[in-house]
């Protein structure tokens, strides 16, 4: 997702299960591309005040951007929490094409860099991009593991906006902490913990702050962010942890649908294939996305994977489709959704990496996507 499966493929040695496990695992961002910066450490508590003021001196000069924005969403208000890089700076960008209002969270700013190490991404760049797309982009550096953050946040969207109508809950992060390959009873205590606390406490303590908003009016839309479809992730996405964190998301949105219903809101599962993002390319594959495709040599399935933007868009259509609720707690990924709006990729095409992923031997060392992309 930012892409994150271990069990994408089984190689025929150790070393190429371990590399190709690991690699498809941070792929689907809630890799660390997309989460870890959702929380931040007592420095990051720092910095979070001081550029959400910056920010605020801002906000009246952005909002004029979104006004002359005739796009689909003009006039709503998202928040994606987990947007520094990877999918969630792809949706909100997306969300901010579209014409809306985006308010951004994550722990790297330009100021201070997150344990997920990356200094070439933060959280007032996806702001700006979405500012550029057309949009109003508002960071806000959040550790969505503090509720007293996260009630901040909503409070101040509530003064600014007074409406909320559209929650993605991206924040994750935990691959940094998952060790491959080992048993429930081998895998560290701690950093299983801390796994399930990125991938699934920050999106309770998110969702319990921003749905007495989002409910006030009727329309709203909860996103779920994981990587794989409930029927992919019906098979064990081993280790013991990253399988919780990733069913997490999917029983999340089944909940919220039935809790939400009855104030005409949906809540959706979404998930990216196999994502390019920013570490997926530079740090696994080491390519660049204009040279992508030779990252097939080291594993011919990567033919199958699709850019942030794909996602993106997905969310876009989705968030724009007045008849949303026929969606109302199911699983949803961004290949199907391009069947279903009509939408494509940057480079015309349209992969559907679940489907492939359920259906071709990954122990191949070929790869043939026709009729899958």
């Amino acid at each position: 997702m930012q892409n994150r499966t271990q069990d994408h493929a089984q190689s025929r040695t150790e070393s190429r299960t371990q590399d190709r496990t690991r690699s498809r695992t941070q792929n689907t961002e809630r890799n660390p591309d997309r989460n870890t910066d959702g929380n931040a450490n007592a420095e990051g508590n720092a910095n979070a005040e001081g550029n959400a003021n910056a920010e605020g001196s801002a906000h009246a000069e952005r909002s004029a951007n979104a006004e002359g924005n005739a796009g689909p969403l003009a006039g709503k208000v998202a928040l994606v929490a987990g947007a520094t890089r990877g999918a969630g700076r792809a949706m909100a960008v997306e969300l901010g094409r579209a014409g809306a209002t985006v308010y951004v969270t994550g722990r790297t700013t330009r100021d201070h860099v997150s344990e997920v190490g990356r200094r070439s991404e933060t959280i007032e760049e996806t702001a700006e991009l979405v500012t550029a797309a057309g949009g109003t982009g508002v960071a806000v550096p959040t550790d969505h593991l503090v509720p007293g953050q996260v009630r901040a946040l909503v409070e101040r969207i509530d003064e600014e906006q007074h409406r909320l109508d559209i929650l993605v809950n991206d924040v994750w992060g935990g691959d940094v902490h998952v060790e491959w390959g080992k048993k429930m009873w081998e895998h560290d205590l701690d950093k299983g913990l801390r796994i399930l606390r990125l991938g699934v406490e920050t999106h309770i303590v998110t969702s319990r702050f921003a749905l007495p908003l989002l409910v006030r009016s009727r329309g709203g839309l909860v996103v779920e962010v994981t990587d794989g479809t409930e029927e992919y992730n019906r098979r064990y996405r081993e280790p013991y942890y990253y399988d919780l964190a990733k069913a997490a998301p999917l029983r999340m949105a089944r909940a919220l649908a039935e809790e939400l219903a009855e104030y005409g809101c949906t809540a959706v599962c979404l998930t990216p294939g196999w994502l390019r993002s920013e570490a997926m390319l530079d740090t696994y594959f080491k390519v660049t996305e204009e040279n992508w495709l030779d990252g097939t040599r080291q594993d011919p399935h990567f033919a199958i994977s699709e850019t942030p933007t794909y996602v993106g868009r997905a969310l876009a259509a989705l968030a724009a489709d007045p008849d949303v609720a026929r969606f109302n707690g199911q699983s949803l990924s961004s290949g199907g959704l391009a069947k279903e709006y009509g939408f494509t990729d940057v480079d015309g095409s349209a992969p559907d990496a679940w489907r492939y992923l359920m259906e071709v031997d990954q122990e191949s060392d070929t790869a043939d996507v026709t009729g899958y992309r």
